[in-house]
């Protein structure tokens, strides 16, 4: 059924053509460690690095993070600021650290971002645009305000009328498939308005490990329960 790349790795290129990510559990990670939350920010970007990484060895084509919502910006400032700083150290880092296969997409809209950070998310994502793989990092996304955008993006261009398609070429994530596969650490069990319109029929696993402590091993367990589910999109 799975293709071995290796004795220790199997290549899912075949099976999995999306996984996503929902990153939750920083915070309380750092708190049983009597930290602040922003500390369990900066490991949680680590483990971002090493699970996108990973995703991308075992032939995965396209990986998303949700790093930010547009509800976090309600968080203390202390924290909002802590996370803005790892986003712009990412995008400082990103073109010398990236593997040349893959292509950075950032789902979420630009505008609460000042003009150099929004020129620099472009700049990137041109740049690595004709790669094959897609790393997808939603930032200042939120499910509904993309279908909303979607749909204002269709009646500027004159549409009295949309269809699914429209609006499936219209959303951030247009250039991804939707997701096979969505993972939220932390133990709560919800998609939180993550990828609404894209995840009518994704395979959902809710996960009690932290953000910072998801090992290689547990994604490699969602993958092989993942190949024991049976899909039938509405079908028998």
């Amino acid at each position: 059924y799975f293709i071995m790349r290796d004795k220790k790795k199997q290549n899912y290129s075949d099976t999995v053509k999306h996984i996503a990510f929902i990153m939750d559990g920083n915070g309380r990670w750092a708190k049983k460690r009597f930290m602040p939350r922003e500390y369990g920010h900066k490991f949680g970007a680590d483990k971002f690095r090493e699970i996108a990484e990973y995703c991308r060895d075992l032939g995965i084509r396209y990986v998303t993070f949700y790093a930010f919502s547009t509800e976090n910006w309600k968080r203390p400032e202390n924290e909002v600021k802590a996370i803005m700083k790892l986003f712009i150290d990412y995008l400082d880092n990103a073109l010398e650290t990236l593997t040349d296969d893959v292509g950075v997409v950032f789902l979420g809209s630009k505008e609460p971002f000042s003009e150099d950070i929004r020129k620099r998310m472009t700049d990137i994502e041109e740049e690595t645009k004709s790669r094959e793989k897609k790393l997808c990092i939603a930032i200042n996304y939120g499910g509904h305000a993309e279908i909303v955008d979607a749909v204002n993006k269709l009646i500027s261009e004159g549409k009295t009328s949309v269809t699914e398609e429209d609006i499936t070429n219209s959303i951030y994530s247009g250039v991804c498939p939707p997701p096979d596969i969505i993972v939220r650490t932390g133990g709560e069990m919800r998609l939180s308005n993550f990828l609404m319109w894209q995840s009518a029929y994704s395979e959902l696993f809710f996960l009690d490990t932290l953000w910072p402590d998801l090992k290689k091993s547990d994604v490699d367990d969602v993958l092989k329960q993942f190949g024991k589910r049976k899909r039938r999109f509405g079908g028998v």
